[in-house]
């Protein structure tokens, strides 16, 4: 069984002023296509450092802020832990020393390091997704899209993502795939006959 790597890179605007979800689905499928593989792993990578990758469930309700309610809920609740860099030395990052290293790479203006906020959620959320490929189709379930989140929201940017497939141009049977012949595996815990004994004292119902 011969390995295929392919490897693409997508270019992305994100907006500023607010977070920016981007819903790559579409393009991650047709380059799940264009790669040949039927069996194998799709790694979704960010390129920086203050943006994620999510696969969660489409929203399709949009509002003003043109998000779906589902990534604005979730932009609340991270607001709620993170809030948004409003002021100036609201947190520790970006130091005098940042600063000067942010001059040196020719950073606009020191406005450009007051992105702690999108540093911190990046942290909590990862930068990257891997999702199995079946019978040549990325295997997402029934209701899973593709976001990549730029929480950097300080100035409009250029965005990279990254997509590295991994696998083999030969179809895998279903039958091949299921564990045990596709037992259900019960977690529930499993009571041993002293642990489910009466406890007739607390049991009114049987005192006489």
């Amino acid at each position: 069984m011969e390995l295929k790597i392919f490897q693409k890179e997508l270019e992305l605007q994100s907006r500023g002023w607010i977070p920016t979800f981007h819903d790559v689905s579409k393009e991650i499928m047709e380059i799940v296509e264009a790669s040949g593989v039927k069996s194998g792993t799709c790694c979704i990578a960010s390129h920086h450092t203050t943006c994620s990758v999510m696969v969660q469930e489409c929203s399709h309700d949009i509002d003003t802020f043109d998000l779906e309610f589902l990534q604005h809920d979730l932009l609340d609740i991270m607001r709620k832990m993170i809030p948004d860099f409003a002021e100036e030395h609201q947190y520790r990052h970006p130091g005098p020393i940042h600063a000067q290293f942010g001059r040196f790479v020719n950073e606009p203006g020191d406005f450009t390091s007051m992105n702690t906020d999108g540093h911190l959620r990046s942290v909590f959320f990862g930068r990257s997704e891997t999702m199995t490929i079946k019978d040549g189709k990325l295997d997402g379930g029934e209701f899973a899209h593709v976001y990549f989140v730029d929480w950097d929201h300080v100035r409009a940017r250029r965005r990279q993502l990254n997509i590295t497939i991994i696998g083999t141009t030969e179809n895998i049977t279903p039958e091949e795939r299921k564990w045990n012949n596709g037992e259900v595996i019960n977690t529930l815990r499993k009571y041993t006959p002293e642990e489910k004994a009466d406890m007739v004292e607390f049991t009114l119902q049987q005192q006489r």
